[in-house]
């Protein structure tokens, strides 16, 4: 990537992003949105309509990052902090406010 470039760029798209953990289905979408950012690889950001939000549960886990905000953790069963998402965003980032992005390494 050019460093002239954003750090983080946004990439709307509607291919089908599906999330499965132990077999089970906990989103499934065409309205996700792709983050790109710089140094870390592509997440795909879901709306909370399309993930099966009544099976995650909090986590205590918080991060903090200059460029996209604070981001809130979620688990789903005996899987730790599968999920995450930045309920107020970072000026700039408010497209992705309130959705999800999991884990690929953690998802089937």
């Amino acid at each position: 990537m050019d460093s002239t470039e954003p750090r983080i760029t946004l990439h709307p798209h509607s291919r089908r992003v599906s999330v499965v953990i132990d077999g089970t289905v906990l989103a499934d979408t065409t309205r996700a949105i792709e983050l790109r950012e710089r140094g870390y690889p592509p997440r795909q950001y879901l709306p909370r309509d399309d993930v099966r939000v009544e099976l995650l549960t909090n986590s205590d886990t918080e991060t903090h990052c200059p460029f996209k905000g604070d981001a809130a953790y979620f688990s789903f069963g005996e899987h730790q902090d599968v999920a995450w998402s930045y309920e107020q965003p970072a000026k700039g980032m408010e497209e992705v406010a309130g959705r999800l992005a999991f884990y690929e390494e953690i998802v089937e």
